[in-house]
């Protein structure tokens, strides 16, 4: 199948309404593209700044076919999005992601299955479905190890870090349903943790961005560091292999690839079909942003330059840090910017609110001053 070419003036239907939509839609709306998007919260993010928003649910197909009807191509801005809804769409409307990399992404052992099946290194793991299982994947991990939801998982939600046989009792009668699967990780001992970000069109052509240093704060990004602080050989074989991963999983699109750095290795940790927030900083530090590279790929157009033209810390604001990072505003300096998402309410300590961008080459001094250690356990939210 040969690639619609797109041209600004085309519009583009954006499923889900957050803050990737929103700087999607941005960047979309200065190449001269009209946006409409698709989100059950009538002040979403996306929507403050698209031409127009559908006030739906993300489960909605009636109103998902609506916006496809009005829209030249359709996109999706996270992976928590409903499969069948999407492979629906992609059958009668113009939807370039497609919906095979969801199903993957959104299932932690499948993720990993499929990593493993085309040959990637990834966590050791055991699917835990029982109470057995547990207490057989506990004895061959050993502690620490990680226990994670196989669904719904993101910025540490739906994963708990288990240290001794004390914690598995609460599990085991929680298991005794018979309904729910869960996924046991061997806990890494790791040097970095990294990210890469891939675009690739349908054609198979494909363009990277620098690697990024990612530090989490209770297993949400905290800060990214561009570039990292890593050596020449292990960027050159972090971008080879996110590169081998979406041509694996022929991606259309964007694909973000996580990895650990370790002794034996890089291990593949996670990975997001869609614009990362690890890739915030290209908005500022790279001549194309992640969010444009998006709507060129899928729109056919002529991928733009990655490299990096200034290194950078991007600084995560979650609704806790938001309050003091507006006091510090008057205060800045002129090397930083702040992207704030247009999100009403800050009450959840963990939701992001928006980024800073610090333009510096020595990233010590703001990790020191914007780092807290980060917390060892975390509750299972099931």
């Amino acid at each position: 199948m040969i690639p619609k070419t797109i041209l600004p003036g085309a519009t583009i239907g954006i499923l889900g309404g957050g803050q990737l939509g929103r700087m999607t839609a941005m960047e979309g709306k200065r190449m001269g593209y009209d946006i409409i998007c698709l989100d059950p919260n009538p002040a979403s993010p996306c929507g403050q700044v698209a031409d127009e928003q559908i006030v739906a649910d993300l489960n909605d197909l009636k109103a998902a076919i609506s916006m496809a009807e009005k829209v030249d191509v359709l996109i999706y801005e996270f992976e928590n999005i409903n499969v069948q809804l999407v492979e629906t769409l992609a059958k009668q409307y113009y939807l370039p992601q497609k919906s095979r990399i969801l199903a993957i992404t959104q299932n932690r052992l499948a993720e990993k299955q499929q990593l493993q099946k085309n040959g990637f290194s990834v966590v050791p793991f055991r699917l835990v479905s029982n109470a057995s299982e547990l207490k057989c994947g506990v004895a061959e991990l050993g502690y620490p190890c990680v226990l994670k939801t196989v669904y719904g998982g993101y910025d540490g939600k739906g994963q708990q870090v288990l240290t001794s046989d004390q914690q598995l009792k609460s599990i085991y009668e929680m298991l005794q349903s018979g309904n729910q699967k869960l996924v046991l990780e061997k806990y890494i001992s790791f040097a970095a943790e990294i990210s890469v970000i891939v675009a690739r069109k349908e054609t198979g052509e494909m363009v990277t961005y620098p690697v990024a240093e990612n530090i989490h704060r209770e297993n949400i990004l905290h800060l990214t560091i561009v570039p990292a602080r890593i050596s020449p050989e292990i960027q050159v074989a972090a971008t080879q292999i996110a590169k081998q991963i979406a041509a694996a999983f022929q991606i259309t699109g964007l694909l973000a690839v996580e990895f650990f750095v370790t002794d034996q290795g890089l291990l593949v940790n996670e990975l997001a079909p869609r614009p990362h927030n690890s890739g915030h900083y290209t908005w500022d530090a790279c001549y194309v942003s992640q969010f444009e590279q998006l709507i060129r790929t899928v729109c056919n157009l002529p991928f733009g330059a990655t490299e990096l033209l200034t290194p950078v810390v991007m600084v995560n604001i979650l609704g806790a840090d938001l309050p003091q990072i507006l006091k510090k505003i008057p205060n800045f300096q002129k090397n930083t910017k702040i992207h704030l998402y247009g999100k009403r309410n800050n009450q959840d300590a963990k939701r992001k609110m928006g980024h800073l961008i610090i333009k510096t080459d020595q990233p010590e001094q703001i990790i020191k001053e914007y780092s807290k250690k980060p917390e060892l356990t975390h509750d299972l939210c099931l």
